[in-house]
């Protein structure tokens, strides 16, 4: 893991996690850790928060409840880092070279969301516009046409 991680101003939104020191194509920069839940406990307990860092992990439909610094790690359509699944331990690696002062990202990729939008505002030359994964994008294009088809009738 990086040591040399703060937390300061960012761009892309509000906070955000930057490094001291320059890392590594593939340096496991840091875990995405805190408490555990099942998503329906999350769903429950964060029904009335709009900002939750909330991130799901393993295959029994648990999710972490982001206590650390990794919680403020952006969202970014151009990431320098990217998250690996591990027996449910959640890791953020570094998919190029980080120079010493950047900010980190990586894509959320959100979906089995309530959210009706997760704009960004990543700056990225190639922003895609929204922290919706693209199978969650497609998802939400198929269902607002069966949706306006069915309103046709």
């Amino acid at each position: 893991m990086v040591d040399g991680l703060i937390i300061r101003s960012s761009s892309i939104h509000a906070a955000g996690c930057y490094t001291t020191q320059a890392v590594k194509k593939g340096t496991r920069v840091c875990e995405y850790d805190g408490p555990r839940f099942t998503k329906e406990q999350a769903d429950d307990r964060y029904k009335d928060r709009f900002i939750t860092y909330l991130f799901s992990c393993g295959e029994d439909g648990m999710v972490i409840d982001g206590f650390g610094i990794a919680m403020f790690i952006n969202h970014s359509c151009d990431p320098n880092c990217e998250t690996e699944d591990e027996d449910g331990r959640i890791f953020v690696i570094a998919i190029r070279d980080i120079a010493a002062g950047e900010e980190l990202t990586y894509e959320y990729n959100l979906y089995d969301s309530d959210d009706a939008e997760a704009d960004c505002h990543c700056g990225a030359a190639k922003c895609r516009g929204t922290m919706f994964s693209q199978a969650e994008v497609r998802r939400r294009k198929r269902l607002a046409k069966t949706k306006s088809g069915t309103s046709r009738r």
